[in-house]
């Protein structure tokens, strides 16, 4: 039986952190690598990891440099070079040391390869191109950062998505996240004794989505806000009853408006993201064509 950390130590047996050397080898910004990595290992505990960290790897020169690195701190060997030559000196390289040396984007490559028909074009960093989508990503999160809080609500009318949903419902970092995903995002607190601007049930572009949560969650997330400010606690504002009420109020507004509505009690920023892609997702797949 495994057993955990507080267990090893009751049972005698020692705990160590498993030591890993990541040598990561992108003939671009090694950004895409770094994300792969980042999520792997994010899959397992106890380990220290020893990031080696090789971007813009474009020459067998600079690759000699770095393969006396590899096999000083020998460990596991994670690439995305195009370079036929280049990727074959390493792999060979490492082959002969006896590490394992993994392209985590060739299985993706070749799928698209063979259900396109097309020949991958070996061209590094071409997904860092500065193309159209690059500069509609950063439209979308400068417009969403300057429609913060009810903020400039006269150019709502503009926005892909508008959040609502009472004070501490994650509707800024969610914003933010959608923003980074190309998408024009403003959002509104939901305040009972200070309506909206009447826009807000005018709109025709943007799909409007209610962000709702338990009051028990919402009273500890505004309780510990209050406690980081310094603030007394003593307010309606993290109020039993007044909290249930202003919860009550959004969800009735959402329901009488027909807006999808999202419980991030238990969700995360990225979950929460997700499902309002979906709802846009659904949306647009609903929309008559022209």
């Amino acid at each position: 039986m495994d057993h955990g950390w507080g267990e090893r130590h009751r049972f005698g047996v020692e705990w160590r952190r498993v030591k890993l050397h990541l040598h990561l080898l992108s003939d671009s910004t090694g950004e895409t690598l770094e994300n792969i990595a980042k999520a792997a290992l994010a899959q397992f505990d106890d380990v220290e990891v020893l990031r080696h960290f090789w971007p813009m790897v474009r020459s067998e020169t600079h690759l000699e440099r770095i393969l006396v690195e590899i096999v000083q701190n020998p460990g596991l060997v994670l690439f995305t070079l195009v370079n036929p030559e280049i990727r074959r000196q390493l792999e060979t390289r490492c082959r002969a040391i006896g590490l394992p040396a993994v392209a985590p984007m060739d299985p993706v490559n070749h799928a698209l390869s063979n259900l396109l028909g097309q020949e991958m074009k070996a061209r590094p960093g071409r997904q860092h191109m500065l193309d159209a989508a690059y500069f509609a990503r950063v439209d979308a999160i400068q417009f969403t950062i300057a429609h913060d809080d009810g903020v400039n609500w006269e150019n709502w009318e503009e926005a892909d998505i508008l959040l609502a949903g009472v004070s501490r419902t994650s509707k800024t970092p969610t914003s933010i996240y959608l923003a980074n995903r190309g998408y024009k995002v403003a959002n509104i607190p939901i305040v009972p004794e200070s309506p909206p601007p009447d826009l807000l049930y005018r709109l025709r572009n943007p799909m409007v989505v209610g962000l709702t949560t338990s009051p028990d969650r919402l009273i500890q997330v505004r309780r510990n806000r209050l406690l980081a400010l310094n603030h007394r606690d003593e307010t309606a504002y993290v109020e039993q009853e007044s909290v249930q009420k202003e919860v009550a109020f959004a969800r009735r507004m959402f329901a009488d408006n027909g807006w999808p509505v999202i419980d991030v009690t238990r969700r995360s920023i990225e979950e929460t993201a997700a499902a309002i892609i979906t709802l846009a997702n659904e949306r647009d797949a609903a929309a008559p064509q022209p």
